[in-house]
């Protein structure tokens, strides 16, 4: 049974002979029917419809097509079609963009491209795939070229397109860097040879040819009076002025050269230099300056001085930066050396200085040093008060000295100051006052007066060392030099010459005495004490911890050296002292039972450490040969036994007598008390009795009082209320009539204020009804008259003939269109029905019935 197929208008369909193996095209409109040895391969498919100003590409195109016949397909070749009449594809072709249309899809708008429209400025860059001749020109595979707007470009098969070339723009201040991509011929007509670099400075819109490619866009920089640019050349060529540049040269431009400056090819800006400004007492040294004709004198050094201003040039560089003049006043000076021969002109005479020469200069001056001349140092005076001083050391002899106060003190120019070292030990005991220990040690309180404020940050060490020693003590100062030895005696100041140092005392301290407790750089004369514990142990082997303070000083002839260092003789004489004493008592008490000691403890004490004379008298003080130290007297503190039983049992004893006259104090004051109580509660019992006496008079005259004030309450009270009764009354009633007129008045002003109320609210009411029916009377006709002027306005505009056409488009088209088609049809009706003959031509062209 054969199939049927129906092909509307601008429709397609592929049929195949089962027995020839043809593939025949059938177009539409049709209805067809398949025979047996047919098959429906293709569609039915829509034409495929190019709109103006588009295209399409056709894969593999049938040469010359005959119906029914087997025909050529040119494989692998590509065919255009612009706009035309609806056109099918033949068997084998296929849609460049569409690869499903005539497989699995209708669908071919992605194979309808729009022609491609080059713009003013812009170019379209093609490819040829295959030789051909285009225009006059004949173009080789591979071939690139491109074609300049404005224009439309109608593709060709033999032609691929790369792409639309933007233009770039040059702006004012900018260039263009191209590079040949092969040897071609610029737009200016130069030969360029591959890899060949250029810039184009022409302001506006430049398109590249296809063998040059651009690199970059490179901007001018703006140079000011105050910069310019360090250039360097990449390669041999000649500059805007007409220089010519070897490669690696390197040179400056500035605002008088050009005002803005694009960089060629070839060179290459380092950096941008700024204008070095010399103010006014401002100067600058300048190492490897440049020549006449630019080039460096390596090695050599020029003096510039302000008011100037000037580019470092390649290869310069500052020496030190700008430096300030020395601004010298009459205290400071300075200390110059010189490295060259020449003349100084700072000076009347000139004198003519060498190598190695070295001078000082003293202000008032405003210095800048020449080139020649190094500044060593920059001093100023040192101011010195009375008691302040510096050590200075010449450079050339090698001499160490003191300067002293009061005056201002300038170094020559080999003088230098000196730093005095001490060791740590005597710097920390300058900070605290000329003595270090434990804050427990009694005699720190010597050095508190000493200290020096300015010495505890720190000693500054070219100053002279000072201490101030404090009163009835003395210092021993050693001269390392003249091998020698002064004593200075407190209250005095202290000073250290160059080579001298302090002999520093380690003295024992505490209780008992411990070695080196107390570092001091003075020695206290006394008169003082000194306290110390002692163990010691009877005949009877008891063994007694014993406190002594024994007065002591030193017997010291001012002004007789040997009589000032013999005090010094022993490093330690608290040590000393309380060892030597320590001993005598140790020896005498050692010779005496517990019992006698306990009794004559003071006494054979005293007797130990002073001894007694010919005439068994106690001596009056004990003198050591040693160090003239004397013993004057010895104070007994306490005696404890160093055994805890015995100490317990001694400790109760003197317990109970001291119980026992407690006792009888407080009997004899327990008695004293209770008779001084007695006297005094008599005493208080009399003076009770007077005093309620003195009451009971006093209450008489109160009961009088209170009877005559009842009797006046009395009457005074009733007479007041019958008074207050009466006028009760009357304010009462008065009352009472004032109320009933203000309630008349208040019901009267309520009446009217309520009747004009109602008054006012109607005639407002009638007023809103009366403006409302004239808003909207008057809302109506202006909507009468829009309506009637658009309505005029529109009729005007379109016009009659235009309204005609409007009304007559519908019928008139279907009218066209059946006359189109070429289609006849026949009409039965019996004539009872009514026929709409508007819709006819709607059915018959297959539209909504």
């Amino acid at each position: 049974m054969s199939q049927l197929i129906a092909i509307l208008p601008q429709s397609f369909v592929h049929i195949l002979d089962l027995t020839t193996n043809v593939t025949k095209l059938e177009v539409g409109p049709q209805t067809l029917a398949l025979l047996n040895h047919e098959k429906l391969v293709v569609g039915p498919l829509p034409c495929i419809v190019v709109p103006p100003g588009h295209y399409c590409v056709i894969k593999n195109p049938v040469s010359k097509y005959v119906h029914g016949k087997l025909c050529d397909l040119r494989c692998g070749y590509l065919d255009v079609r612009f706009h035309e009449e609806p056109f099918p594809l033949y068997p084998g072709e296929t849609l460049e963009g569409a690869p499903n249309f005539a497989l699995s899809s209708a669908d071919f708008s992605g194979a309808i491209k729009i022609l491609p429209v080059v713009r003013a400025n812009h170019a379209i860059r093609l490819k040829a795939r295959l030789d051909h001749i285009d225009g006059k020109t004949e173009r080789k595979a591979g071939d690139v070229w491109q074609l300049e707007g404005p224009l439309t470009y109608r593709p060709t098969p033999e032609v691929d397109i790369l792409g639309i070339t933007n233009p770039y723009i040059i702006k004012n201040g900018e260039a263009l860097l191209l590079r040949a991509l092969q040897a071609t011929t610029d737009k200016d007509g130069k030969k360029r040879v591959t890899g060949e670099e250029w810039l184009v400075r022409n302001e506006g819109a430049y398109l590249p040819d296809v063998y040059s490619e651009v690199k970059e866009v490179r901007k001018a920089c703006t140079l000011t009076p105050d910069t310019a640019l360090h250039l360097a050349a990449t390669q041999t060529l000649t500059d805007f002025r007409g220089i010519k540049r070897l490669a690696g040269e390197e040179w400056l431009i500035t605002a008088d050269d050009t005002e803005s400056f694009i960089p060629e090819v070839g060179v290459k800006i380092l950096e941008t230099i700024k204008k070095t400004v010399l103010g006014s007492g401002q100067y600058c040294v300048v190492l490897d300056p440049i020549d006449q004709d630019g080039r460096n004198q390596m090695g050599t050094r020029e003096l510039r001085k302000g008011i100037s201003s000037f580019f470092l040039h390649p290869g310069e560089t500052m020496e030190k930066g700008i430096q300030r003049a020395f601004i010298l006043t009459q205290e400071d000076a300075l200390v110059l050396t010189s490295t060259d021969e020449f003349e100084d002109e700072m000076f009347e005479d000139k004198p003519k200085r060498r190598p190695g020469d070295r001078w000082m200069i003293t202000g008032p001056v405003e210095y800048i040093p020449p080139i020649e001349v190094n500044v060593t140092d920059q001093r100023t005076a040192i101011p010195l008060s009375k008691n302040e001083g510096v050590y200075i050391r010449d450079t050339q002899t090698g001499e160490v000295r003191s300067v002293m106060g009061s005056q201002s003190y300038m170094l020559t120019a080999y003088e230098v100051l000196w730093e005095k070292e001490l060791p740590d030990m005597v710097d920390v005991l300058l900070q605290h006052g000329g003595g270090y220990g434990s804050g427990d040690i009694r005699k720190m309180a010597y050095f508190e007066q000493s200290i020096d404020p300015a010495i505890l940050k720190g000693r500054d060490k070219t100053r002279v060392v000072s201490y101030r020693c404090p009163g009835n003590t003395a210092v021993q100062v050693y001269d390392y030099q003249k091998k020698k030895t002064r004593v200075i005696f407190g209250p005095d100041l202290v000073i250290l010459g160059p080579h001298e140092n302090f002999n520093t005392l380690s003295l024992s301290a505490g209780k008992p005495k411990q070695a080196n407790a107390l570092k001091t750089l003075c020695l206290m004369l006394g008169p003082d004490f000194i306290t110390d514990i002692l163990e010691v142990e009877t005949s009877d082997h008891a063994r007694l911890q014993v406190k002594v303070a024994f007065n002591n000083h030193f017997e010291v002839e001012r002004g007789n050296v040997q009589s000032e260092e013999a005090i010094f003789n022993v490093p330690d004489f608290i040590g000393f002292a309380c060892r030597q004493i320590g001993s005598r008592i140790r020896a005498q008490v050692a010779q005496i039972p517990f019992d006698a000691f306990h009794r004559h403890s003071a006494k054979i004490i005293r007797g130990a450490v002073l001894g007694y004379d010919k005439h068994d008298n106690l001596n009056k003080q004990h003198k050591f040969e040693a160090n003239n130290l004397v013993i004057t007297n010895i104070d007994i503190q306490s005696i404890e036994p160093v055994d805890i039983k015995m100490r317990d049992s001694l400790s109760k004893s003197v317990q109970m007598a001291i119980e026992i006259s407690t006792k009888s104090v407080e009997a004899s004051a327990s008695h004293e008390a209770m008779r001084t109580e007695q006297v005094a509660r008599g005493k208080l019992e009399q003076q009770k009795l007077l005093n309620e006496m003195e009451s009971e008079k006093e209450r008489t005259k109160l009961y009088e009082l209170q009877a005559v004030t009842a009797a006046v309450e009395s009457s005074g009270q009733a007479q007041a209320e019958a008074q207050a009764r009466a006028e009760k009354m009357l304010i009462e009633c008065q009352s009472e009539i004032d109320a009933a007129r203000l309630k008349a008045l208040a019901a009267e002003i309520e009446q009217m204020a309520e009747l004009d109320a109602k008054r006012k609210l109607q005639a407002s009411e009638v007023a809103y009804i009366k403006a409302q029916n004239d808003l909207e009377v008057f809302k109506h006709k202006k909507l009468t008259g829009i309506e009637i002027s658009k309505f005029s306005s529109m009729v005007s505009v379109i016009g009659v003939d235009t309204i005609t056409a409007v009304a007559t488009a519908g019928p008139q088209s279907q009218v066209d269109l059946l006359r189109s088609l070429g289609m006849e049809g026949v009409l039965i009706t019996d004539g009872r029905n009514p026929i709409n003959l508007f819709t006819t031509a709607e059915g018959l062209t297959g539209g909504k019935k």
